[in-house]
């Protein structure tokens, strides 16, 4: 997608490779790959003007999976990482909004805590639930940041509680966790099944994406979403998907909150959509199949942040391959 000239976040890939001599390595990395990821770390700063780890304008990162083959939803996702608690102060007067950066620690250790330390999603919700329940909110955007910055604390002590270690503090450290838990995900009993069911070789491993953070929580001019160049379902041609405003990619797919049609991004930021529709027909012309794409908007500037081939019904299937050969976008022995 950088090739194509669309906007992606700034980033870089750790291969599959990479995964194989690590899995291979009784999980140690192969000699020299983290002395490159540091140093690919060092040009993500300098594209990006901020610094990792650094207390008045930090670089937060996300880590992604990413295997050959696509399984959405089978392996894992961290956002935010690079906070502590010495950049969250740092990215609250960067970003003159102590709440939104408070939101973002507490995701972060959410994220962290499930994937990296094995520790049960639903004990971080449920602390959060019980923050709600004694404001009486019912949203979690309507958690103040005085709220945010309690609930932080209270995550850090459970951190503490299930694993007898304080939550590392070393942005270096989360990454380097953080990279390991992606490659082990590929091992999860859910990405196990999908590969049966699916015939995926075990052996071809997942690579690990570490990209700079964008924004969707920023407030009412950002968000995120997912959408198929066409129906997923039916196999219509028209563009199908959601979004939610003032939110990270977490909430759409975790469903804690209800998401809008794609079609409401168009009255509410006519540019972003404008400019969404034409990267969705340019990524569906490259790839020559219907597109599952993840976006997210920062302050009113649009970022694609993955696509992947659409996973769809049989019936879908069979009408997307029939138009695709009218429409001169593949020949039919591809739609066979």
């Amino acid at each position: 997608m950088t090739n194509l000239g669309i906007p992606v976040p700034p980033c870089f890939t750790i291969s599959t490779e990479a995964w194989s001599a690590y899995t291979r390595g009784e999980k140690r990395y192969p000699a020299g790959l983290w002395e490159e990821i540091l140093e690919h770390l060092s040009r993500l700063e300098a594209v990006s003007g901020l610094r990792f780890g650094d207390a008045a304008r930090p670089l937060l990162v996300s880590v992604r999976s990413g295997a050959r083959v696509s399984m959405p939803g089978m392996m894992e996702t961290i956002l935010n990482l690079g906070l502590n608690d010495q950049t969250v102060a740092g990215l609250a007067r960067q970003t003159k909004n102590k709440r939104f950066a408070w939101d973002c620690y507490r995701r972060f250790l959410t994220m962290f805590g499930d994937v990296a330390l094995d520790i049960e999603r639903h004990a971080f919700e449920r602390l959060l639930d019980a923050a709600k329940t004694q404001l009486g909110v019912k949203r979690d955007p309507e958690l103040p940041a005085e709220e945010l910055q309690r609930l932080v604390g209270a995550y850090q002590a459970l951190i503490l509680e299930h694993t007898g270690r304080p939550f590392p503090q070393d942005p270096k450290e989360q990454l380097r966790l953080a990279i390991n838990a992606v490659f082990e995900s590929w091992f999860s009993k859910r990405a196990n099944e999908y590969r049966r069911i699916h015939g995926i070789p075990g052996d071809w491993g997942t690579a690990v994406t570490v990209m700079a953070m964008v924004f969707g929580n920023l407030g009412e001019t950002s968000g995120t979403g997912v959408a198929f160049t066409r129906d997923p379902s039916t196999g219509e041609r028209r563009f199908f998907g959601e979004f939610l405003v003032n939110a990270q990619g977490e909430d759409v797919v975790a469903g804690t909150r209800t998401p809008e049609r794609i079609s409401a991004l168009q009255a509410r930021m006519p540019k972003v959509y404008e400019e969404l529709v034409t990267i969705k027909d340019r990524l569906e012309r490259h790839y020559r199949d219907m597109q599952d794409i993840e976006f997210t908007v920062q302050d009113g500037t649009l970022y694609i942040l993955q696509t992947r081939s659409g996973k769809r019904t049989a019936a879908a299937a069979v009408r997307i391959a029939v138009e695709m050969v009218q429409e001169g976008l593949i020949n039919k022995e591809t739609a066979l």
